[in-house]
């Protein structure tokens, strides 16, 4: 069966996203320390989401005045309002490694049980083997990854490890709404500018409140400029083309490949410590994305109801 070339470059595009993902840990650990989660969180996607909406201003709003499809756009929303929030939050209180690799981590499992439930998507045995492979790769990366440079104790990293996982529900939620929205014919381009400029309006409010210390120097709008231009706008454009011929489950496993980027550069420029086991757990991410990401992905493998 050939393949299309939307098919063939859609892994790709999602891996280019995934290792913009990957430095936000890192780009964050600039902030002063006076500089909250929070805010970080809420800057991110506030900035990145009207960044999004506008590059697509006339098709976002069309998707919005779609009544059938409004459910999912602003169910995706409450997913991009979460997420910063839960993702920033579990990095600070477990460190770069671990809030990455739980938040990340966990998604392709929520992804799939939202197609599961939602679809009666049947899950494909490559699917199974390789996310296997990579949650045995989380497990033994968190392991290690306890031993963060911030010195969190045991419940700042039981709660990181929480936090994280809400992380996880919210990006599956989000991934998936945005499958359900492209599918039914809108442009990923479009899709991505409808949820996150939803979602960036709900954030206002928190962006509001806790980010006063955002602009009190240089190296703060600087970093925060970075955040929303890489990891937010470009990367979420890469991952909607990626989205137009793979499955949220698929793409959200793909992505597993931030966990590896964020935990290098932490422990490169971070300073943070990792364990021999868990650098056996980046092999095995690192090998179950290769495969994935390499191999076909049929989009519609559904149960007969």
């Amino acid at each position: 069966m050939s393949t299309s070339p939307s098919s063939r470059v859609a892994p790709f595009a999602i891996v280019g996203a995934a290792a913009l993902w990957g430095t936000t840990g890192t780009a964050a650990s600039f902030f002063p320390e006076n500089v909250s989660p929070l805010a970080i969180g809420a800057v991110t996607m506030v900035g990145g989401g009207i960044l999004l909406f506008f590059a697509r201003f006339h098709q976002s709003r069309a998707a919005l005045r779609e009544r059938a499809l409004r459910p999912w756009l602003l169910l995706g929303a409450v997913g991009v309002f979460v997420y910063p929030l839960a993702f920033y939050s579990s990095m600070d209180l477990a460190g770069i490694a671990v809030g990455n690799v739980v938040s990340l981590g966990t998604g392709p499992v929520f992804a799939a049980l939202l197609e599961r439930v939602i679809e009666r998507r049947r899950l494909s045995m490559l699917w199974k083997i390789t996310t296997s492979l990579a949650l045995a790769g989380i497990v033994l990366l968190t392991i290690g990854g306890g031993n963060a440079r911030n010195g969190g104790g045991g419940e700042s990293l039981v709660a990181g490890v929480m936090l994280g996982l809400l992380a996880g529900v919210s990006y599956a939620l989000y991934t998936y709404c945005s499958t359900r929205v492209i599918r039914a014919g809108h442009t990923s381009g479009a899709t991505m500018g409808a949820i996150f400029g939803v979602g960036a309006l709900g954030l206002l409010p928190v962006l509001a409140i806790f980010g006063g210390p955002l602009v009190q120097s240089g190296v703060s709008i600087g970093t925060a400029s970075y955040l929303i231009i890489g990891p937010m706008f470009i990367a979420y454009i890469l991952f909607g083309i990626g989205l137009r011929a793979t499955s949220s489950s698929t793409a959200t496993t793909i992505a597993l490949l931030e966990p590896v980027v964020a935990t290098l550069l932490a422990v490169i420029i971070v300073g943070e410590l990792l364990a021999p086991l868990s650098w056996a757990g980046l092999a095995l991410i690192f090998l179950a994305v290769s495969v994935l990401s390499t191999a076909r992905h049929p989009r519609n493998q559904q149960l007969s109801t």
